[in-house]
């Protein structure tokens, strides 16, 4: 039986999760799917500028994991720069226990696995990309979501909490 994989720790919710080489028909393109733990890793390692020892500290994973992860993240950026593929960024093993907008908003840790769906105790979540609906996981309000706009930013006109997407 295979071992099973210990939940990575995110603080950050991308607002934008696909990327694709300018002037290519998104059907003629093929994708990398890049993991919201592997993004998280690469904005720890590369932008927080912090050490393997501090990001995996910060994801609560060990020091070797952290390295296999940020390494994985950086071969499939790669290879869609120099193959021209498009990135998409979804799913992955993670929780994000911040309610602080950086986050699914729900109640405490939030566990997303695969298909880009980030669940906080069965509420909340994100889905991002074009289409879809804001929910409010209070009340039930829905609206359509609005491009550039995140979900889990927006306050329900109805009882204001906030939003997430569904």
């Amino acid at each position: 039986m295979a071992r099973p994989r210990k939940i990575r720790f995110v603080e950050f919710e991308p607002d934008v999760t696909y990327f694709k080489p300018q002037a290519i028909p998104l059907s003629q393109l093929e994708e990398v799917e890049l993991t919201i733990d592997e993004l998280e890793a690469m904005r720890l390692s590369d932008l927080e500028q912090l050490n393997q020892i501090e990001g995996a500290e910060k994801m609560e994973i060990h020091q070797s994991t952290f390295q296999r992860t940020l390494a994985k993240a950086r071969e499939k950026v790669t290879l869609a720069l120099v193959k021209g593929k498009a990135i998409k960024i979804h799913g992955g093993e993670y929780s994000m226990p911040r309610k602080d907008g950086t986050g699914p908003v729900g109640a405490g840790r939030g566990i997303g696995r695969g298909q880009g769906q980030g669940r906080g105790l069965g509420r909340g979540g994100f889905n991002a990309g074009p289409g879809g609906n804001c929910v409010c996981p209070s009340c039930g309000h829905k609206e359509p979501h609005v491009l550039g706009e995140p979900c889990n930013k927006k306050e329900c006109p109805k009882c204001g909490n906030l939003m997430t997407r569904e």
